[in-house]
């Protein structure tokens, strides 16, 4: 049976440390502040927001909500865009994306300064991810693998990693990222010729590829160290499910993350975290 790589208590370390930065920052006068930016009412959007109000809330980071109608003009997003960029009191800005059809997603996501970028979706914050350097923040899904690994104390240096997925929002800055700690690397994609017999040599296997029970016990071996980072609906069993066959996976390998209960309740502590980064920056 495997080790069961919870998030819960990553999250509760995680959080403990943001309010004692938080503490700091407020003894210098320091506010850090975590600007929404939302178009429209979309369920998901609202969703999403709710829980990261209320972590930002529990640790003391400020939140302001700037809600734009559904129907906003390209100039007038573009000038409050342009406003949150330059107030120096905002640290942070979450900008909800997919934006409505008559707003230019690639122009927003450039605008967007990657300083206050805490979800990595700019060329600078991706940028930064693959110089190592402190330019704007890494995505907070693929910064919420990297922090379960650390925290169960799963070897990294030395290591052999296996990524399944290259999108930019995971795949590619995680392998990036454990590269940084000096792990040997490789990405299997879509078009990769038999992942499974790369994958079941890997030490570490992040599974991001997004598609429900495709990682079966033939990626695994048990020593292995399994990263679930994939969120899909399984029809079947009538619950969110990871990328994993979990079932049949869990029992040969050495540790595992769970869906739910492992990366995704990480990732909107790791937002929160990069508010107060991004505070202390500045100041």
């Amino acid at each position: 049976m495997a080790e069961i790589l919870k998030g819960a208590p990553v999250t509760e370390a995680l959080t403990k440390r943001s309010i004692e930065e938080v503490e700091e920052l407020k003894a210098k006068g320091v506010d850090p502040c975590l600007v929404i930016l939302r178009v429209g009412e979309r369920p998901d959007d609202i969703a999403y927001e709710k829980g990261a109000v209320k972590k930002a809330e529990a640790v003391g980071v400020t939140v302001r909500k700037v809600i734009l109608p559904g129907d906003v003009s390209q100039e007038d997003f573009d000038k409050t865009l342009t406003n949150l960029n330059e107030d120096k009191t905002v640290h942070g800005i979450l900008m909800f994306r997919p934006l409505p059809k008559q707003l230019d997603n690639e122009k927003a996501r450039q605008m967007l300064d990657p300083a206050k970028d805490i979800d990595g979706m700019t060329d600078g914050s991706l940028a930064g991810v693959f110089t190592n350097t402190e330019t704007g923040f890494p995505p907070c899904t693929a910064q919420a693998a990297m922090e379960i690994l650390k925290f169960y104390n799963i070897p990294i240096k030395g290591a052999k990693a296996c990524v399944i997925g290259r999108s930019l929002v995971i795949g590619r800055p995680v392998a990036m990222m454990l590269m940084h700690e000096n792990a040997t690397v490789v990405n299997c994609h879509t078009r990769t010729v038999d992942p499974a017999s790369i994958a079941r040599n890997a030490d570490i296997l992040i599974c991001a590829a997004g598609k429900l029970r495709s990682v079966g016990p033939e990626f695994t071996n048990p020593n292995q160290v399994i990263i679930d980072v994939g969120i899909n609906w399984d029809e079947e069993a009538g619950k969110i499910a990871g990328d994993c066959d979990f079932a049949n996976v869990e029992p040969v390998v050495k540790a595992i993350t769970p869906v739910p209960g492992g990366v995704g309740g990480v990732t909107s502590t790791i937002l929160v975290s990069h508010v107060i980064k991004a505070a202390q920056r500045e100041h």
